[in-house]
């Protein structure tokens, strides 16, 4: 085993460098390192702390780390390959990062307890003896990465389906809360709605921004969270962003430009003070200002408000030309957003027959005009015939 010769091919690393910022190859190189420089003690510390990483990510070998790695790699390679594109000397980087990382999974871990051994004691051989390891092997290759790049993309995007943008970062989000058909009642036509112009940006179309508005409980943003699990919507993306962390939301839809997946830009319960700073930023967002918004991104909000800014009694009165120029602008905001579906509250017959339905999912037994009194004395207290209503009724039992 050549450690000079590993660590020189692991420091060469240009298309991949990602992979060698992040903790398990920064002890793989801490150990190799140690062990081309004779350092032992070193080279000991940085054995158990890369076991210990590799298991801290759930992984039983560095091969089989490495393969997750690559396959989720952020670097330039895989976005080459995601778009089908060319670029020969890129490619012979890749070729030989990849031959880099498979010398380096290929070692098997008594061979670096071996080697290690030279540079230390007899004190620490019982414990060299005693060390756990980890799987050594190759589970990936050039080839089969390449192909699952340009057949199924690379990088977060292709890992994950929902984000959240929180202080200017994108946030993964592994098991996003996306409720499915079974779990959404009424509203068909409106949800319809939404879907057609989701289909048409899953089609690769340049679609309208889209506003949810009316009454709270009624379903939008379950809605919006809801177009995950439909079929055919494989390639889409939502990311949430909360209305305080807009400012930063121009320069990430910038980058999302040109990617194979399609983007809903998330913003819920969305409404507007008087001198909200970031209603400018939104108007932006919405329609451009000499940037256009790209083709793969659409902007979805809901809002209890249908003009998402509020108005003041003061700003109603007054002079009748400012006060006309004052509403418009108010206005302005939401006749930036081409679809926009109203949710309103359920009639009583709606809402009973969405009671029934819900009992019956959830097995409450109770005859069906005392259920229907319950129901009743319930809403009124709460205020509203809505699903949320109707679902925190049946719980309630």
């Amino acid at each position: 085993m050549n450690v000079k010769t590993m660590l020189a091919a692991l420091r060469g690393v240009t298309a991949y460098k990602d992979i060698l910022t992040q903790p398990v190859m920064e002890c793989a190189l801490r150990l190799l390192s140690s062990a081309a420089h004779g350092d032992g003690l070193g080279g000991l510390e940085a054995y158990t702390d890369l076991f210990y990483c590799l298991r801290l990510e759930g992984q039983p070998g560095l091969g089989q780390w490495l393969a997750q790695a690559l396959r989720w790699s952020e670097g330039p390679y895989p976005a080459l390959a995601e778009r089908g594109d060319r670029d020969p000397a890129l490619e012979q980087a890749a070729r030989l990062d990849l031959s880099a990382f498979e010398l380096l999974a290929s070692v098997d871990c008594d061979r670096w307890l071996s080697h290690l051994s030279k540079f230390l004691d007899s004190d620490y051989q019982g414990v060299l003896t005693s060390l756990p390891r980890w799987q050594s092997g190759v589970p990936f290759s050039f080839e089969q990465l390449t192909n699952v790049y340009r057949r199924e993309g690379a990088g977060r995007f292709a890992r994950y389906r929902a984000f959240v943008w929180e202080g200017g970062a994108l946030i993964p989000v592994e098991r996003p809360d996306c409720p499915g058909s079974d779990q959404l009642s009424g509203y068909e036509e409106q949800r319809a709605e939404v879907e057609r112009n989701t289909r048409a940006l899953a089609e690769g179309h340049y679609v309208n921004n889209v506003l949810l508005y009316g009454e709270s409980g009624t379903g939008k943003s379950a809605t919006v969270k809801h177009l995950l699990t439909l079929p055919g919507m494989e390639e889409l993306r939502l990311i949430e962003a909360d209305k305080a962390d807009l400012g930063g939301l121009p320069a990430l839809i910038r980058k999302l430009d040109g990617r194979r997946q399609k983007f809903i830009v998330f913003i819920d319960d969305l409404t507007f003070d008087r001198d909200d700073s970031t209603y400018s930023v939104l108007k932006t967002i919405l329609e451009g200002g000499v940037e256009r918004r790209p083709q793969n991104v659409a902007v979805y909000a809901t809002s209890n408000r249908r003009h998402l800014v509020r108005q003041t009694i003061s700003e109603r009165a007054g002079d009748e030309m400012d006060r006309s120029e004052t509403i418009r602008e108010k206005t302005s905001l939401a006749d930036r957003f081409g679809v926009r579906v109203l949710f309103q509250g359920l009639s009583k017959p709606e809402f009973l027959a969405l009671v029934d339905m819900l009992a019956e999912r959830h097995n409450v037994k109770l005859e069906r005009e005392e259920l229907h009194r319950q129901a009743v004395a319930w809403e009124r207290f709460h205020g509203a015939q809505t699903p949320r209503t109707a679902l925190q009724f049946i719980l309630s039992l």
